[in-house]
């Protein structure tokens, strides 16, 4: 698609320096701009780019003095970074919508479908799916029966939906993520682990997205529950009855054991493994390979280390950490100068 530099800036309210007429077809970084792109400006690092770049149009704040002469067409407005992030999530949907039902795709009879779906090629909805209006369901994706999703709701190519799973409105779930595998339990015997079996399910809320390679097992009984607004990095593990709560962010490869509960706003950074069975407070920050190993009931607690503990203290503990070798030599030299002392006397 192709705009003009006048329509973008009546759709941003920006004002414009430059052609007003330039046609704008695709986006592109500030150094890396060429003819028909848009581009952005809004780290003062990058200001230098401005005079060289060869983007048709480049948006940038409304109080940006410029030193020199530029070729580019200027787009001037309150939040460049705002602003490109609006080009950017328009561009986005356009991209992204796909309609229509692929004759290579497989619906069962008793399934009931929304309006303005996108079914791709050998994709599979099982028996009494319900599916809501402008779903999105990319190649691949197998959808298990007695599964609902929800309005507005995306599933890329080849992410499974084991059957009983509930997904709300607005998710995007990204390839390669399994929902609703069992949950991983077995009761020890001689000579034999007797597998436990796991009938709950997996319930996901509104606006939840699920990076690429997850996997968020269903529950022995009842639910395992991620609430709404979660938002989970890739190659993520959710076990068996854990429930997440709204609006907390899991970056990459967090583990998070059976039964616990985690709380509201929690952030929990790369590589962070929580056991099972625990209590997670509300706000709570767990930094880069956190271990968590006992409850966390104080909201708004930042926690560090494996095992975590609070954040002040850890950085206290790591500055004797890094002198410990200065304080062994000094000891050794201590208890060296102990033994002559006695020898001596």
């Amino acid at each position: 698609m192709e705009f003009s530099a006048k329509q973008i800036a009546e759709l941003l309210q920006g004002q414009i320096e430059g052609d007003e007429n330039a046609k704008i077809s695709k986006l592109s970084k500030i150094e890396e701009g060429e003819p028909g792109s848009i581009s952005f400006l809004a780290n003062p690092k990058y200001n230098h780019f401005l005079y060289t770049t060869k983007a048709s149009l480049v948006i940038v704040n409304k109080d940006l003095v410029l030193t020199g002469p530029v070729s580019t067409t200027l787009l001037r407005v309150e939040s460049a970074d705002q602003a490109f992030g609006k080009i950017l999530e328009m561009y986005n949907q356009v991209k992204l919508n796909k309609s229509g039902i692929s004759k290579l795709s497989f619906i069962s009879e008793s399934a009931k479908v929304g309006n303005n779906i996108y079914a791709g090629e050998f994709s599979f909805v099982g028996e009494n799916v319900k599916i809501g209006n402008n779903v999105k369901i990319y190649p691949q994706v197998y959808i298990g029966d007695n599964s609902v999703i929800g309005d507005n709701t995306t599933l890329f190519s080849g992410v499974k939906i084991y059957s009983e799973t509930l997904i709300g409105k607005d998710c995007i779930i990204h390839s390669g993520t399994v929902i609703g595998s069992d949950g991983f339990r077995f009761a020890p015997q001689e000579g034999h682990n007797q597998k436990i079996a796991q009938i709950g399910n997996v319930l996901i809320e509104d606006d939840v997205e699920i990076g690429a390679n997850c996997a968020i097992d269903r529950a022995t009984l009842g639910s395992t529950i991620i609430r709404k607004g979660v938002k989970m990095d890739n190659l993520i593990h959710i076990a068996h009855n854990v429930e997440v709560g709204e609006n907390s962010f899991l970056a990459a490869c967090v583990v998070i054991a059976g039964s616990t509960k985690i709380g509201k706003n929690c952030m929990f950074s790369g590589q962070v493994g929580i056991v099972g069975h625990l209590q997670i407070a509300d706000n709570t920050v767990i930094g880069a390979q956190g271990g968590v190993s006992k409850s966390i009931t104080k909201p708004g607690e930042i926690q560090l280390g494996s095992p975590s503990f609070d954040i002040n203290k850890y950085r206290k503990s790591y500055v004797h950490f890094r002198n410990l070798d200065n304080i062994v030599q000094r000891v050794d030299k201590l208890e060296k100068q102990i033994e002559l002392e006695k020898k001596e006397n």
